[in-house]
């Protein structure tokens, strides 16, 4: 097995679920045993932790944690940042996570898949990884919205198409 991306790399995840932040920790360090991996399982735990240190990666949380408003602090620390969410598991979410800067949107059912999305992180600039996050999880999002879940927001979605495709 390759060597992960991930292995000398500082990540943060910020979850109020102590066996969420049970298994990211047992992926991340079952791929990459060299990472180091500090959890926060409180707003204000992770505010202190953000604005004290640096890490190469945040993984959030969006409900319990006040997720978007991390995501706004950890952006401007220019920290690439990937949501995880099951309750706030919404095209408008995904959305907001896009347009906040957040490098990805995962599902927690994808939870036993972290280690490839947050690798991805590290492969790809922000549009180029959309772009491919996207393609991963097309029949997810088709089969949890319905086949026409973009359509509410048709415009975003035809410009997040055109801007993700021009270069790559």
């Amino acid at each position: 097995m390759a060597e992960s991306i991930l292995n000398g790399k500082k990540i943060l995840a910020v979850d109020d679920e102590p066996d969420v932040l049970f298994i990211l920790e047992e992926e991340i360090r079952g791929a990459a045993p060299k990472s180091i991996f500090e959890k926060a399982s409180t707003y204000e735990e992770a505010v202190q932790k953000l604005e004290s240190q640096s890490y190469d990666v945040v993984i959030l949380d969006i409900m319990g944690v006040r997720g978007f408003d991390l995501l706004e602090l950890a952006v401007k620390k220019n920290l690439p940042v990937v949501m995880l969410t099951a309750h706030a598991l919404t095209p408008e979410a995904l959305k907001r996570s896009f347009e906040m800067k957040a490098r990805a949107y995962l599902p927690k059912e994808k939870l036993g898949e972290v280690v490839p999305f947050l690798e991805d992180v590290f492969r790809y600039e922000f549009l180029p990884g959309w772009k491919r996050l996207m393609k991963k999880l097309e029949g997810y999002f088709k089969a949890r919205w319905g086949e026409y879940w973009r359509k509410a927001e048709e415009h975003f979605w035809e410009d997040f198409d055109r801007i993700t495709s021009a270069k790559w």
